[in-house]
């Protein structure tokens, strides 16, 4: 009897949105070098084929911009916001996909472990899962009161879907700040499971040296 190897990446799809505008860093962000070699995109965009069986590489609306895309990764053309940017991003994954990501590229140093827990949630039967980190900050609201940090969570990507359940929140065209909003918003669970004070957005200048700093330390 043959015994067919498996991969833990069978059957996982990343939708990697790389489609903003970088208006608050400046500069186009994604093409900052973390190291000698390679950029905030690349590093990300290895890290999310690492754990996947395939990639879809959501880039700005801009030819250029799909064809410069690397050879086994799928590229299309972002929209005019992130939901519709990700929505796009679906299209180019398979109807066999058994787990969907969906990952920021501006967040490059999230890792297996990350990856791991989200993808395990998913397939042990989540329709979708949140990466969280705690509030450290003392916060206020706007009219000045304390607001209860221990009720509050920072979310994270990757964020990870049934697929069928994030094609159906999606079907309605909405927009979201996240996808799992849009999952929860018609009708599905959110699952949150740790996520990693690492794994940092690059939104400002001093993100990158943080970023720079953090990766030759893994």
């Amino acid at each position: 009897m043959t015994t067919v190897e498996t991969s833990p990446a069978d059957g996982v799809w990343t939708v990697l949105v790389a489609a903003g505008s970088g208006q608050r860093f400046g500069a186009d962000k994604l093409q900052a070098h973390l190291d000698d070699q390679r950029t905030v995109l690349e590093v990300a965009l290895a890290q999310a084929q690492e754990v996947s069986e395939g990639v879809v590489l959501v880039v700005r609306n801009d030819d250029r911009a799909v064809s410069a895309a690397p050879p086994g990764v799928k590229a299309v053309a972002g929209g005019d916001s992130r939901s519709e940017s990700v929505r796009r991003g679906l299209g180019g994954v398979p109807d066999t996909a058994q787990v969907v990501l969906v990952h920021d590229a501006a967040r490059p140093l999230a890792d297996t472990a990350l990856y791991g827990r989200v993808i395990a949630a998913v397939r042990s039967g989540a329709v979708a899962v949140v990466p969280v980190i705690p509030v450290v900050d003392t916060i206020r609201s706007l009219d000045g009161s304390l607001v209860a940090r221990d009720q509050l969570r920072a979310v994270q990507t990757p964020q990870g879907f049934d697929p069928g359940a994030l094609r159906a929140a999606h079907a309605g065209g909405a927009d979201a700040t996240d996808d799992a909003s849009l999952v929860e918003a018609d009708g599905g669970e959110v699952v949150l499971v740790d996520g990693d004070v690492r794994n940092l957005k690059i939104t400002r200048p001093v993100d990158i040296d943080l970023a720079r700093a953090l990766l030759h330390h893994r």
